[in-house]
């Protein structure tokens, strides 16, 4: 069994396993190393878990400045071929072959009982070519579904990438120094273009709720970039701890913790991510994997929904922590939980049966074999500031 460590961050613990065999490392490796970064195993990668300033700092530099994050653990996939837009629909309920050009969109592929194989982000890179970030966890499963279903077309895993999310709201000041025209993009739109004669491909997103991007390039030219990035005044690193903590307050899901194959988009709260047309009574209802088990859960309701919760002592709530009724009574549990740096208390996210999701809902969640009080909340937690279209062009 890995051993297992944590780190404190005034009340904050997060766990992560240190085994040190088949670890694989990103091409920031030895930037992160310089850096004094505390490497930890994540996804079978060797990845920083914070640096010398520390878990909170590195948050609420993000949250106030800019931050660089190595997320090159993620899965990078290009699906290719004639008719791909179609067949690609056909696992995951998104209008694909309408999307423009440079578009992406966060979607859920699923299997065949309507439980989530993955979720990811999709970008239509050309008519007949999408681009694909997949989980860290869950690449070799889902390059696994993706070429068994979608047999006739090119799959490539990039391997040879890296991938780096630049977040925080002075992120479009940097990126307006390197690239006028990625700095220009609005949330969830991407370019192809070149920083200082490296070819990168840029989008408008990130895992943090604040506004950023997040740049694909060779893993080659990777420390180039970072050094350049890192140079320009406000931008310092950020590790796993914050980009935890960040998504956490932003409401947004982790796979393994919120969703998995035995959860649904619907339980998840995700059915935004399927296309109204794709939907019952829609113009293309259904056609994608597990449709009709999904169908069926919408008309009933499902059971059980997933929520935030405020926590009400300073000792934060793990997963798989239970959620107890007044009686006592098992209604719910932990997936996730750790502390706010921004709000500074310690939250959660998890499941409760449908009738206790009521924002305002007292609770309990069992820590450390003690009963203590946490409340539904309103998701997300902390507003997001992602870039949209600006008022003035909506006129």
């Amino acid at each position: 069994m890995d051993d297992k460590f944590y780190t404190e961050c005034k009340g904050e613990k997060l766990m992560y396993s240190t085994d040190g065999q088949h670890l694989r490392k990103t091409p920031l490796y030895d930037m992160h190393i310089a850096a004094k970064a505390r490497m930890v195993t994540f996804a079978g990668y060797n990845l920083p878990l914070h640096y010398s300033t520390g878990i909170m700092r590195e948050h609420n530099h993000t949250r106030d400045s800019a931050s660089l994050f190595d997320v090159s653990h993620m899965g990078q996939i290009i699906l290719s071929g004639s008719g791909i837009g179609a067949a690609l629909e056909k696992l995951m309920p998104i209008d694909l072959q309408t999307m423009p050009i440079y578009q992406q969109k966060y979607g859920v592929m699923t299997n065949i009982e309507g439980g989530i194989v993955d979720d990811l982000v999709v970008t239509r890179w050309a008519e007949d070519t999408y681009f694909l970030v997949v989980n860290a966890a869950r690449k070799e499963e889902g390059l696994l579904h993706l070429r068994h279903h979608l047999p006739q077309f090119t799959v490539e895993y990039m391997g040879d990438h890296a991938l780096i999310a630049l977040q925080g709201p002075k992120a479009v000041n940097v990126m307006e120094k390197l690239s006028p025209i990625a700095a220009n993009l609005i949330f969830m739109n991407s370019c192809h273009i070149s920083i200082a004669g490296v070819d990168c491909f840029v989008s408008r997103s990130g895992y943090t709720g604040e506004d950023g991007f997040e740049i694909s390039v060779d893993g080659a030219h990777a420390q180039s970039l970072c050094e350049q990035l890192l140079a320009s005044g406000p931008v310092k690193w950020a590790g796993l701890g914050a980009r935890d903590s960040l998504r956490l307050e932003a409401g947004l899901c982790l796979y393994g913790n919120e969703i998995n194959e035995n959860i649904s988009r619907v339980e998840a709260g995700l059915t935004w991510t399927m296309s109204k047309s794709r939907r019952r009574g829609g113009m293309n209802e259904g056609g994608f994997l597990g449709a009709d088990a999904i169908f069926a859960e919408m008309a009933r309701t499902p059971k059980r929904c997933r929520v935030a919760f405020v926590v009400e002592h300073r000792a934060p709530v793990r997963r798989g922590a239970k959620v107890i009724d007044n009686l006592g009574d098992v209604i719910g549990v932990i997936t996730s939980g750790g502390f706010s740096p921004t709000l500074g208390l310690p939250i959660a996210m998890g499941y409760v049966q449908r009738e206790y999701s009521v924002p305002g809902s007292g609770l309990n969640a069992i820590i450390r074999g003690k009963p203590r009080g946490v409340v539904v909340t309103e998701m997300p937690l902390i507003q997001t500031h992602y870039y949209r279209v600006p008022e003035q062009a909506k006129a």
